[in-house]
C-alpha cells in the first residue's frame, strides 16, 4: 500500500511537470543540492524466532515505522552522474513481540550512494536512480516492558549494508526542484538482551538476529547550488 501511494506521488510529480513551462537548467556537473523533506522508514522486518523456557515460542520481533524530517545533499560529478548522502533527524522505533510493545529504540541511517540521473542537463525532469551504502547507529534503546521481570538489559548491534534509490526532481525554477524518491536499505542487527525465566533471580544471555530492511519513502524540497 505504501509502495502505490508513493508510486502515485512520483507520477503526479511527472504530471505537475508537464504543467510548467520556461527552460530552467536542471542538474548539471558541479551543481550542490539539497533536499529537505517528510522522510519515513517502514520496516520490512524478520527475525529468529524468540524461544523460551516458560512462555513458550513468542514468535518474531516486529519494528514499527517513523516518519521525521530528512535531508540529502547531492554533488553532480558529471551532468548525468552524481554522490548523494541521505540523513535525518533520529528515527525512533516500537519494538513489539506477540503484539507487545517491549521496547523502543532511536537509530540514525547515513546513506551514501552513486546515482545515475536521465536525460540532460536541460531536462526539466530528471529521473534517476542510486546505490550504495547504509549504516545504520541504534541508541537510546530500552525496555519499555519488561514482561514481570523477564527482560532486562537490551542492546542492538549497528549495521552496515547496500542501499539502492529510485526518484525524480522536477526543476521548478534554475534553483528550485521538488522530489520524491524511495530508498531500500539492509539493516540487520542482534538484539542482546538477558532473559529471566519466571521474572527469578537467574537470567541468561540471548541473541537475536534481527533483519529490519526498510522501505524509506521521501518527498521533498529542492535548492540548486
Amino acid at each position: 500500500m505504501k509502495t502505490k501511494l508513493m508510486t502515485k506521488t512520483l507520477v503526479a510529480a511527472g504530471l505537475l511537470a508537464a504543467s510548467f513551462s520556461g527552460s530552467a537548467i536542471a542538474h548539471q556537473a558541479g551543481d550542490i543540492i539539497v533536499r529537505a523533506g517528510a522522510v519515513q522508514v517502514s520496516p520490512n522486518d524478520s527475525s529468529q524466532q524468540v524461544e523460551t523456557p516458560d512462555l513458550g515460542n513468542l514468535g518474531e520481533f516486529s519494528v514499527g515505522s517513523n516518519t521525521q524530517v530528512g535531508l540529502n545533499f547531492g554533488y553532480m560529478l558529471t551532468d548525468n552522474f552524481g554522490v548523494e548522502l541521505l540523513a535525518a533527524t533520529p528515527f525512533s522505533h516500537d519494538i513489539s513481540i506477540a503484539g507487545m510493545k517491549v521496547a523502543e529504540t532511536k537509530h540514525l541511517p547515513p546513506t551514501l550512494v552513486g546515482q545515475y540521473y536521465f536525460g540532460s542537463a536541460d531536462s526539466k525532469l530528471r529521473p534517476y536512480v542510486g546505490v550504495g551504502v547504509n549504516f545504520t547507529n541504534f541508541f537510546d534503546t530500552k525496555i519499555t516492558n519488561d514482561v514481570d521481570g523477564r527482560l532486562s538489559n537490551l542492546s542492538l548491534t549497528n549495521s552496515w549494508g547496500l542501499a539502492a534509490q529510485v526518484g525524480v526532481d522536477y526543476q521548478v525554477s534554475d534553483n528550485w526542484l521538488v522530489n520524491g524518491s524511495i530508498w531500500y536499505a539492509q539493516i540487520s542487527t542482534d538484539a542482546n538482551f538477558q532473559y529471566a525465566p519466571n521474572g527469578g533471580a537467574t537470567s541468561v544471555p540471548v541473541s537475536i538476529e534481527t533483519d529490519i530492511n526498510p522501505w524509506v519513502y521521501m518527498v521533498s524540497v529542492g535548492y540548486t547550488f
